[in-house]
């Protein structure tokens, strides 16, 4: 018996709220996918994916591992193994010297090359990016659910320097200009959706004065992130998307990378459970395709 047929004979639900094939289909590939992850990590990004929250905006993590542990026994996936220490929980950054940031940095970029993304791999890396994150940029620090690669940018000259951060993670399981810009159906958006990479921080330090970093930046990210993504987690991504905070910044360097703005969001936010908060924060979509063909591939037109 299939996934489909299993539904028919006993329907899946969440929280009372029924789980479609579609929805199934897409948890099962995120599971298989991301199998480097922890049973709370995969919980977290199928919340994130299908927006299960609560009143507060926090996640259903515990009743969505739950639920993943009973798909399990129903034998429509198979998680990774229970592991000792707990990952992916809440944790407070204390901010210590070594992201206190450098003395003034003014010129082009040409002035400080080679600029280079350092994939964040060590404790210590992962400690320098989370508080420098939670010092300098507007958001802070959170814990990315899901799959999710760090990068920290560094330039050559006149030594070697850190001088900002770089997050990609798991794409918004819907955001209306992208996916009528795709094109795409429901069951579509569920086969293709882990194709996608959401930019989710971007952070130049402020005593680095350096014109043209940020897009060189972006521009650099574009050509390694595929390889690297694909090494960490089997998919080839087709597009990058970001969300740039109307109200602060204009989305400059992204357009000066060749990206390009699809819209805008709503601005409700994930906790506005009533829908009265229409436009009160709205941000602009930005997008790059990896490929020439990536929209169509998205569409499943195109080469996978």
């Amino acid at each position: 018996m299939n996934a489909e047929q299993l539904l028919i004979a006993k329907p899946l639900r969440f929280c009372g709220e029924p789980v479609s094939s579609e929805q199934l289909a897409l948890i099962t590939q995120v599971v298989r996918r991301c199998s480097g992850l922890s049973r709370t990590e995969l919980a977290n990004t199928v919340c994130e994916l299908f927006d299960w929250t609560r009143p507060n905006g926090k996640l259903k993590t515990v009743e969505c591992r739950q639920f993943l542990e009973q798909l399990q026994e129903r034998h429509l996936l198979q998680l990774p193994a229970i592991r000792n220490k707990g990952r992916g929980k809440s944790q407070k950054i204390a901010l210590t010297a070594v992201s206190a940031g450098t003395e003034r940095l003014q010129g082009t970029v040409k002035d400080f090359k080679p600029i280079s993304l350092r994939l964040v791999n060590t404790a210590q890396q992962r400690t320098l990016f989370r508080e420098t994150i939670e010092r300098h940029h507007y958001l802070g620090y959170r814990i990315p659910f899901g799959a999710h690669l760090c990068y920290l940018i560094e330039v050559a000259q006149p030594a070697p320097t850190v001088v900002g951060a770089l997050q990609f993670s798991s794409p918004a399981w819907r955001m209306a200009a992208r996916d009528d810009w795709i094109g795409w159906t429901d069951t579509l958006r569920t086969r293709h959706l882990q194709r996608i990479v959401n930019n989710s921080r971007f952070l130049i330090l402020p005593s680095a004065r350096i014109k043209y970093l940020a897009s060189h930046v972006l521009s650099l990210a574009s050509r390694c992130l595929v390889s690297d993504w694909q090494a960490s987690y089997h998919v080839e991504p087709l597009l990058l998307e970001t969300l740039v905070d109307s109200q602060r910044y204009s989305g400059v360097c992204y357009r000066a990378a060749n990206w390009f703005e699809l819209g805008q969001t709503s601005g409700r936010g994930r906790q506005d459970r009533t829908h009265t908060r229409h436009g009160a924060s709205p941000k602009r979509l930005f997008v790059y395709p990896l490929r020439a063909d990536a929209r169509a591939s998205l569409r499943g037109d195109g080469g996978q």
